[in-house]
């Protein structure tokens, strides 16, 4: 019965997807009041319903009921019990239900939100995420997506387990954080359509729909390090990155919506840009939505796919090319009589911003052809076309080195004009340090020089003490520093926060390309090598039983002169359920460095092969990462957006309500 109820549960829900993408958009036409406040009650009953949905399929795995087809496809009774929650969304059906919950969980939440909104701009913008909505509830519906199927009669008395690949701690966490920052630019984008609905293209709703752009995309950018972690330490290669196709399906809306953010700014604080943040917000969620596509099309090879039948694919398509359509329909019939409110001339912020807008969106299209050319080839008839590392590292690297020279300035500048002999001497200094610093710190840090780690750390450098004169500018006027600092807002807290991030993790990824050192040797017990003054000895290998597997489990003693640093264990493992075969790498994490083993396979005569790595600032990478995502939730902390809710909140008192005005 649990299974369905979760069907029923998710059928209510998609009446009411219905019923949000209609009601409230007719009420905004007719001007009918009543209609346009069912919005909110619609928007938490669907959230309800699918939430209800979701724990029934819970409840389905945590208690072994293999006559859902979905649950025997993916778990067995050996599997432990936080497998078996990671499982819910481990396969298509799961995981597209996910999608479904935290669509409906941040359509709630506009909805709770918006209450000093105009009561017709919320009534739209619910009615557009309820279409949304629509979309994928029935894809779960009324394709081969349906997460409650039974095999009834025939139940089989176990379940094929879930992919060893992804018996992991990240699994748990990971999709769920990119699925919300995925899902999360659907509120710019419902924003943006609302707009063009309502033909008042005014600057309101980029100051309405930055807070969300800002948490959407911090959850996104947690959700990529979160993989490219989880990539690092579970398939036993040492790589961070590979630019897979659905890494990149992931790193395209990243880069939009990167774009789309500062974009936002000077569209809320200037009134420019209108038309251009409009059409980013589409093409963010757009490329959210190819994502989903590339994923579960069957269409890709990749550790991170969903390859299933066509008939997913197809669905999918259609619904994206609904959305890009229809969207740009209406772009196109509005966005003439967009006006921006001013103008600006020379060196600006406004400048550095449109620099920054075009440099992130060639970026993204050098991505974007990378990834889809070998499809668009394969389709045509060209042939297989293998478009790898190489190719985007040619691209990418030049240009967001230039990005981020261009980010260091751009605080620094005023909006409409800025005095470019003003801006030259608070930055000669620190470009004269950055430059000492990234001759000195790569010949400091290993012989022989390389020359691109002197670039790295320059722009590094550059980043960190153009911020540190800005801050010194901001203050200077005050009696204190601390009586500075206390002026400024959350923002520009969170803003260099979010470029410092971007530093530490340029300095991560260049050091650990360049000066990271990997052995591939031959080893049994008793026998050691030596890697960047690390001593690693073999002096055992056993065999040791897992919840649900065997493993052959090497014990290497890793020392540094007299001091023993770490008894690191890799694995081999053999699940029980499908005799999958699973490398495991143990890892010594540092701030500064990791050691990395990883075993291959047996060689006979108790010799096997084995993957030592030495891997140098890799962790800067995610720390950076981790300094980007919190400097997007800071945001949500700034006070200026506090003090436009408390003013609606006055103006509530004597306005109609639901027609004030908010943050």
């Amino acid at each position: 019965m649990v299974p369905e109820l979760g069907h029923f549960a998710l059928i209510l829900a998609f009446g009411l997807s219905l019923l949000l993408a209609t009601v409230p958009l007719i009420g905004s036409f007719n001007q009918q009041r009543l209609l346009m406040a069912t919005a909110p009650s619609m928007a938490t009953g669907m959230f309800v319903f699918v939430a209800l949905a979701f724990v029934c399929l819970s409840y389905s795995f945590a208690t072994d009921d293999f006559s859902v087809a979905y649950v025997a496809n993916n778990s067995n009774s050996l599997l432990p019990w936080y497998y078996k929650l990671s499982a819910v969304w481990g396969g298509h059906e799961g995981s597209l239900l996910l999608w479904v919950l935290i669509l409906t969980l941040w359509t709630f939440a506009v909805a709770v939100k918006s209450h000093h909104m105009p009561i017709e701009m919320r009534a739209r913008v619910l009615a557009v995420m309820g279409m949304v909505a629509v979309g994928f509830i029935s894809f779960t519906l009324l394709t081969t997506s349906n997460p409650f199927d039974r095999l009834l009669p025939s139940v089989p008395s176990e379940g094929s387990d879930l992919n060893p690949l992804l018996q992991d701690f990240g699994l748990i966490i990971h999709p769920p954080m990119l699925y919300m920052g995925y899902v999360g630019f659907s509120v710019s984008f419902a924003f943006a359509i609302a707009t063009l609905i309502s033909g008042k293209l005014d600057s309101a709703w980029a100051r309405w729909s930055r807070p969300w752009t800002n948490l959407a995309w911090a959850f996104l950018t947690i959700g990529i390090a979160l993989g490219s972690w989880w990539a690092y330490y579970e398939l036993g290669w040492g790589g961070w990155w590979f630019w897979d196709p659905v890494e990149n399906a992931s790193f395209m809306p990243w880069l939009a919506g990167t774009a789309l953010m500062h974009s936002l700014a000077v569209t809320e604080k200037r009134g420019v840009f209108k038309s251009w943040t409009l059409l980013l917000a589409i093409f963010t969620f757009s490329l959210s939505l190819l994502g989903t596509f590339l994923v579960r099309s069957g269409v890709l090879t990749s550790v991170h796919a969903f390859a299933t039948d066509p008939e997913r694919g197809l669905f999918i398509l259609a619904f994206l090319l609904v959305v890009i359509g229809g969207s740009l329909t209406l772009y196109a019939l509005r966005a003439p009589a967009v006006k921006s409110a001013t103008s600006f001339v020379g060196i600006s912020r406004e400048w550095f911003l449109l620099a920054n807008n075009i440099l992130l969106v060639v970026v993204l299209a050098t991505v974007l052809l990378g990834t889809l050319y070998p499809l668009i080839a394969d389709a045509l008839g060209w042939g297989k076309i293998s478009v790898g590392p190489p190719y985007f590292n040619k691209f990418f690297i030049p240009l967001m080195g230039v990005l981020c020279i261009l980010l260091a300035v751009g605080p620094l500048t005023n909006y409409k004009r800025s005095s470019e002999k003003e801006l030259f001497q608070w930055l000669r200094w620190p470009f004269v340090a950055a430059v000492v610093l990234g001759a000195l710190v790569p010949w400091l840090y290993e012989t022989p020089y390389v020359w691109q780690a002197s670039i790295a750390v320059f722009i590094a450098s550059w980043m960190v003490l153009a911020a540190a004169r800005d801050l010194r500018n901001k203050t200077r006027h005050s009696a204190t520093l601390w009586a500075g600092l206390k002026k400024l807002s959350v923002s520009y807290f969170a803003m260099h926060l979010a470029h410092l991030g971007m530093a530490v993790t340029l300095i991560g990824v260049a050091f650990v390309s360049l000066y990271a050192e990997e052995r591939d040797v031959r080893m049994s017990a008793g026998k050691s090598l030596d890697i960047e003054g690390y001593h690693f000895e073999l002096t055992e290998i056993r065999q040791v039983r897992g919840p649900n597997y065997l493993a052959d489990e090497a014990v290497i003693l890793v020392s540094k002169g007299d001091d023993l640093i770490a008894e690191m264990r890799p694995q081999k493992r053999k699940y029980l359920s499908g005799g999958n075969l699973m490398t495991e790498a143990a890892i010594d994490a540092g701030l500064f460095r990791d050691l990395y083993v990883a075993m291959g396979e047996p060689l006979g005569d108790g010799d096997w092969a084995m993957r030592v790595h030495f891997k140098p600032f890799v962790r800067w990478i995610w720390l950076g990462a981790i300094f980007m995502t919190l400097a997007g939730i800071a945001t949500l902390w700034d006070k200026r957006y506090r003090l436009r809710v408390a003013q609606s909140r006055r103006e509530a008192g004597t306005a109609v309500p639901g027609q004030t005005q908010g943050a």
